[in-house]
């Protein structure tokens, strides 16, 4: 087994795509014609973006949607880097809200939290490393 992929289900697919793309520097894969799907290219696991419709195709049950004007869902999308403050900063030029501040943990590591333009909580620090455990 191989974890491939996180979809997001989002109101707008093609404006958060771009969002992703001017805030962190990633590549779109695709976007359907319908513009209900589209995944990015991050590195080894797929972010992809589904239209709350598609989403509403899929699951009989209904599901609740990630909402900027509500307490964040329990769930993150994480990405590295060594350059944080930059790109920490860089998100938030192009529409990502600061959830907490960026903050030096107990192990060297440096870690802030953003929303994105959906609502959806990102957390950006810099990587581990064995020095920072030791």
């Amino acid at each position: 087994m191989k974890y491939s992929y996180t979809i997001i289900y989002v109101e707008h697919v093609t404006q958060t795509i771009e969002f992703y793309e001017k805030a962190f520097g990633f590549q779109r894969k695709f976007i359907t014609p319908e513009n209900d799907y589209g995944e990015l290219d991050t590195g080894g696991t797929t972010i992809s973006f589904a239209s709350l419709e598609l989403g509403a195709s899929n699951f009989s049950k209904g599901f609740d949607k990630v909402d900027k004007t509500k307490k964040t869902v329990g769930i993150e999308l994480a990405f590295t880097t060594e350059n944080i403050e930059v790109d920490f900063q860089n998100a938030i030029d192009h529409g990502a809200e600061v959830f907490e501040k960026i903050v030096e943990k107990p192990w060297g590591q440096k870690v802030g939290y953003l929303r994105d333009i959906n609502g959806v909580l990102i957390e950006v620090c810099t990587p581990v490393t064995s020095a920072s455990l030791s």
